[in-house]
C-alpha cells in the first residue's frame, strides 16, 4: 500500500475514494490528503535504516560462527524478517539456539517492536525530535501515539511476567535467562514476529493462552504487526470506563475520541472474534488436536504471527485453506476488505424512530 500511494504521488495520479479509503485503513495515521509524500518516504527511510542497522549488529555477531557471506546472508535475513515480523530463520529451530544470547535477543526484540509499533508513531518521535532540535512549538506526541505506547508497554510487561511466573524452569536456567526467554517469547507473540526461542509446545498451558491473548491483541496500526491493534483495545477499554463512569464521550490524554473511532473499534474486535469463532470451530470439527493447539494455531494464523504447537503440518487439506483464508484477513485488515468491496459510502436517506432494546 505504502508504494501503490507513493507510485499514486510521483506519477502524478489521484487516489480513487474506494483505494484511499482502503489506504487510509491499512497505514492509520497517514493523512493521504496532505504531507502524504513525506510520510511514505519516511517510510521507506525508516524501513531502510532499522533493516540496515539490525543486520549489520548481527552480521558481525554471526562472523565468529559462520563465513563472512554466510554472516551478512543470516543478518540481513534475519534483520528484515524482525523488522518486517514476518518471523522466518534459515535455522530449523528458529531461534532456539541462541536463546540465551543477549545481542541476538535484543537486536530481533528492538526490531520487532519497532516494526510493529506502527509507522506514525515512529513518524510522531522524528517529528517531535526535530522540533525540540530547533526548539520549536508544539511539541508533543500525539494521543494515538501515547496510547499505542502506552498500551503496548502494559501488555508486554504482563506477557513477561505471566510466562516468567507460569513456566517450569530447569535448574540450569537462571534467573536472567528466565527472564529473557520470558520477554522474547512475549514480544514475539505481541508483535507478532513469529520467531521462539522455547519449544511452544512445551509451554505451559498458562504461557500459551498468554501467548493466544497477546497474538490476538497484537502491535499497533500502521505496522507491520497484525492482530486487532494495541489502540484498539485501549479505546474499547478507555470506552467502558468512560460508560460506567457515566461520561457522554470517550477521552484519552484529554483529548476527546470520536464516537466513529469508538464504533470502529468494536468492530475491529467483533470482525476478529467472529473470523476466530469459525476457524476454531470448523478446525474442532474436523482435525484431530487438542482445543488448545487449534486455538493457538488458528490465533497465530489470523494474527499472521507464524507461532505454532506443531500440529499445523498434520492439519487436512480444508483446516489448511481455512487458516489461509484467516491469514489473508488478518493481514488485509477486515475493514479495509470491507471498504474495498464496498466502496463509496452511501448517503442515509432514511433515518428512523429510535427504537429501545434491553441489553446486559
Amino acid at each position: 500500500m505504502t508504494f501503490y500511494v507513493f507510485l499514486a504521488y510521483v506519477l502524478g495520479r489521484k487516489l480513487s475514494l474506494r483505494m484511499g479509503l482502503a489506504g487510509r485503513e491499512s497505514l492509520q495515521g497517514a493523512s493521504l490528503a496532505e504531507k502524504f509524500a513525506k510520510f511514505f518516504m519516511l517510510v521507506m527511510l525508516f524501513t531502510f535504516s532499522f533493516e540496515f542497522v539490525g543486520a549489520a549488529i548481527l552480521s558481525s555477531y554471526w562472523l565468529r560462527d559462520f563465513s563472512v557471506s554466510h554472516a551478512i546472508y543470516l543478518g540481513i535475513f534475519h534483520s528484515v524478517s524482525a523488522f518486517s515480523t514476518a518471523g522466518f530463520s534459515p535455522f530449523p529451530d528458529s531461534l532456539m539456539p541462541y536463546q540465551d544470547n543477549i545481542t541476538v535477543n535484543l537486536v530481533i526484540d528492538i526490531l520487532s517492536i519497532i516494526g510493529g509499533i506502527g509507522f506514525y508513531v515512529l513518524y510522531d518521535i522524528f517529528t517531535l525530535t526535530v522540533k525540540t532540535i530547533k526548539r520549536e512549538r508544539p511539541r508533543q506526541l500525539s494521543a494515538h501515539s501515547k496510547l499505542a505506547m502506552l498500551v503496548t508497554i502494559i501488555v508486554l510487561s504482563i506477557g513477561t511476567a505471566v510466562i516468567f511466573v507460569s513456566e517450569k524452569w530447569p535448574p540450569s536456567v537462571i534467573l536472567g535467562d528466565r527472564l529473557l526467554l520470558s520477554s522474547f517469547q512475549a514480544i514475539s507473540a505481541s508483535t507478532t514476529d513469529g520467531f521462539n526461542t522455547i519449544d511452544i509446545a512445551k509451554m505451559s498451558h498458562t504461557s500459551l493462552f498468554t501467548l493466544v491473548v497477546l497474538m490476538f491483541i497484537g502491535a499497533s496500526p500502521g505496522g507491520t504487526a497484525g492482530g486487532i491493534k494495541t489502540t484498539t483495545l485501549g479505546i474499547m477499554l478507555v470506552s467502558l470506563v468512560s460508560l460506567f463512569r457515566g461520561k457522554s464521550y470517550v477521552a484519552v490524554f484529554k483529548r476527546a475520541i470520536p464516537d466513529e473511532t469508538v464504533h470502529r473499534s468494536f468492530v475491529i474486535f467483533l470482525s476478529f472474534v467472529l473470523v476466530l469463532t469459525i476457524d476454531v470451530a470448523v478446525l474442532a470439527a474436523i482435525e484431530n488436536a487438542s482445543f488448545l493447539e487449534i486455538l493457538f494455531e488458528s490465533t497465530s494464523a489470523l494474527s499472521n504471527t507464524g507461532l505454532s504447537m506443531g500440529i499445523t503440518p498434520n492439519l487436512s487439506i480444508v483446516g489448511k485453506i481455512f487458516l489461509t483464508i484467516a491469514m489473508f484477513i488478518g493481514r488485509i485488515g477486515p475493514l479495509a476488505i470491507g471498504f474495498s468491496l464496498f466502496g463509496r459510502p452511501k448517503p442515509e436517506l432514511i433515518r428512523y424512530p429510535e427504537g429501545e432494546i434491553l441489553v446486559g
